[in-house]
């Protein structure tokens, strides 16, 4: 098994937006891309449960042009409120480069 942080080529999150976050996966190969994709690891009810949402509040996309998966989800509250500790959003991709994703 192998995390992945270890099979992607890029993990990023940012802003989509003063209300939402938005999350890229992205892979070197098409081999790569369809094992994460067939392996379950990354989906919206994997996403929703890593991060404490309802899976109803997950957007999830494959981009295969592009060999990326794309999440987006509502930020937890507005861009530069006084309780946002991540105005950019660039910080919310850590608990994803753990993720396992099995053979």
């Amino acid at each position: 098994m192998a995390t992945l942080g270890e099979l992607a080529r890029l993990i990023r999150s940012k802003n989509a937006g003063p209300f939402l976050l938005t999350f890229d996966v992205m892979f070197g190969d098409e081999a790569t891309y369809r094992r994460v994709i067939a392996s379950g690891a990354l989906t919206r009810a994997r996403f929703a449960a890593l991060y404490r949402l309802p899976e109803s509040e997950v957007m999830l996309f494959h981009h295969d042009a592009a060999r990326a998966i794309k999440i987006s989800i509502p930020r937890p509250c507005v861009q530069c409120d006084p309780d946002d500790g991540d105005a950019y959003g660039g910080q919310q991709h850590a608990p994803l480069v753990e993720l396992v994703v099995p053979n």
